[in-house]
């Protein structure tokens, strides 16, 4: 083997041994910067699922709190319309001790009656709730219900004659019907 061929062969066994060993660096390094981006998404991984089960425990702390509102809502929601009655009852109360005295002046009782029932009209009108009272007015089978019809020269007919009860409406819904009676359809003719 001449000197160039053993030079050749050194160089290319230095060049594969570089090489091998730049390889093996490589590997390393990639490794390496494989751990590093592993570990930074295991970071991330591990911040997101922190964040949802903060999250889950927060949404569960808003059901427990929104349930809890709820059912207090649904427990105290008459507590402003008792308010507003509170005063209604004392009067009453006021007018049945005075009508237990026997020097009771009744025009006075009547007097009080037709404040505390003002008073009770005008409590239950703040929350929504109208009475129904049509005299004279047509009649509306949503809101009346006819107990009996009569023939009436005087009023047209299908129109409320008489209220027997009044009915109410609580924010324009029917609660109850008004009870009237009705003009019949032969109203105001004559057979002759």
């Amino acid at each position: 083997m001449s000197e160039s061929e053993q030079n050749q062969d050194v160089e290319t066994e230095m060049e594969e041994t570089v090489s091998e060993e730049s390889a093996a660096e490589n590997e390393e390094m990639s490794i390496e910067a494989l751990q590093a981006k592993l570990e930074e998404v295991q970071a991330k991984a591990d911040e997101n699922w922190d964040q949802l089960v903060r999250t889950k425990a927060e949404m569960e702390n808003i059901r427990r709190r929104s349930e809890r509102d709820l059912a207090n809502a649904h427990k105290f929601a008459l507590e402003k319309f008792a308010q507003e009655l509170l005063p209604v009852i004392d009067s009453m109360e006021m007018g049945v001790a005075a009508a237990q005295d026997e020097n009771t002046d009744v025009s006075k009782l009547r007097e009080g009656t037709e404040m505390t029932l003002k008073m009770f009209e005008s409590a239950i009108e703040k929350f929504g709730i109208q009475g129904v009272h049509p005299h004279g007015e047509s009649f509306n089978p949503d809101h009346h219900q006819a107990m009996s019809m009569i023939d009436s020269e005087e009023h047209a007919p299908n129109t409320v004659i008489d209220v027997m009860q009044k009915g109410y409406l609580l924010n324009e819904r029917l609660v109850r019907p008004a009870m009237v009676v009705v003009a019949s359809a032969n109203s105001g003719k004559n057979d002759k």
